[in-house]
């Protein structure tokens, strides 16, 4: 019988997959009859020469978070996720809508969620700080911190600590700059991953998983891509607002779209301000861009 050892999926490079064991990088390669493995995947592996292997099996995911691809197949990109942190920053501009869009698709999958606005460095407004207000009042946590000037960075490793998060945002929010402090030796890191695996130095196309120094683990992906609408019903994004969902069952018809049905519990509470009308208005733009 074929000896199995356990190991963390934490890159896919070109022709094959990282896999860490013991402390040890393995190059591993997947059974054909195998679904598509993600990074943060535990899985079993059987040894195939001196630091590679065959993943064998996919153990059961506590989460996982998908990419559309073609054909209106979804593909993992991340599993067992515990907090997405939606980044966000003060300059360029506060995107509010993608916030609620990537909050929106948490809701739905059971991720934790939490909100790190970068850049506190410079002059918040009052318009956004009014905006974050409504986030804090509905439970997300928000860290206010700035990569170049080190602010807030504690407060942010000790929330990571012990569990295993994905830092998402747009570009120019200072997510790289962000990771970069938080992993000091991400260089070094990425590196041996490429090394070890002899496939030269490997490109963040794709997701990355890293260790954390102080502890926790977090997973690097660029783009955007992976928190897109494509998959999400129009019932599924009023469930999204975290603040619509108590008001969901009040509606005089059960279809109803919350944009001009009469009956409309989640409209008359944005009339009456028991609900952040921005919020709201928000949500009818994105129903409009799916």
């Amino acid at each position: 019988m074929v000896a199995l050892f356990q190991g963390l999926v934490i890159a896919h490079l070109g022709q094959g997959i990282a896999v860490e064991h013991n402390g040890s990088i393995w190059l591993c390669q997947t059974r054909r009859k195998l679904d598509t493995v993600a990074v943060g995947d535990q899985v079993m592996l059987s040894e195939s020469a001196p630091q590679q292997g065959r993943i064998e099996e996919i153990l059961p995911r506590r989460s996982v978070l998908l990419r559309p691809a073609r054909g209106d197949k979804a593909r993992p990109v991340a599993a067992n996720i515990d907090t997405v942190y939606v980044i966000f920053a003060v300059e360029p501009f506060c995107d509010f809508l993608l916030l609620d869009q990537y909050l929106a698709i948490c809701e739905n999958h059971n991720f934790g969620a939490a909100l790190v606005l970068n850049k506190t460095d410079l002059p918040v407004s009052l318009d956004i700080e009014h905006e974050l207000s409504h986030y804090q009042q509905l439970g997300y946590p928000l860290y206010r911190v700035s990569a170049t000037a080190h602010n807030g960075l504690d407060t942010l490793k000790t929330a990571l600590n012990q569990s295993l998060s994905i830092f998402v945002g747009q570009s120019g929010v200072g997510k790289s700059s962000l990771t970069n402090a938080l992993i000091p030796d991400k260089e070094l890191k990425t590196n041996t991953i490429s090394a070890t695996t002899k496939h030269g130095r490997h490109t963040t196309t794709a997701a990355t998983l890293y260790h954390l120094p102080e502890g926790g683990d977090l997973i690097d992906s660029p783009g955007v891509a992976i928190f897109g609408l494509a998959d999400m019903t129009s019932r599924q994004l009023a469930y999204g607002y975290r603040e619509f969902q108590p008001l969901l069952d009040e509606c005089q018809f059960n279809n109803c779209s919350h944009v001009s049905d009469k009956g409309c519990a989640v409209r008359a509470a944005a009339e009456q301000g028991s609900i952040a009308l921005t919020r709201y208005q928000r949500f009818l733009k994105l129903r409009e861009k799916m």
